[in-house]
């Protein structure tokens, strides 16, 4: 499961670089450059969730074996 997590993670970071190329700074809420705003936040929203998924993964090992 691990390792599935590491892999989405991956993507996200992908997705983010590759939307990241297909903005146009001059017009940020136009066209292209909308939809590849929204996808950034929300890629980066996922990765984010992940993290802390990956964290709450690593308490429950340490704290719920008592």
């Amino acid at each position: 499961m691990k390792y599935f997590i590491y892999t989405l993670i991956l993507i996200g970071i992908s997705l983010i670089i590759y939307n990241a190329t297909v903005l146009d700074f001059s017009n940020l809420l136009l066209g292209d450059s909308k939809t590849a705003l929204m996808s950034i936040i929300a890629s980066a929203c996922v990765i984010v969730l992940l993290l802390i998924l990956l964290v709450s993964r690593t308490i429950q090992q340490k704290y719920g074996k008592r």
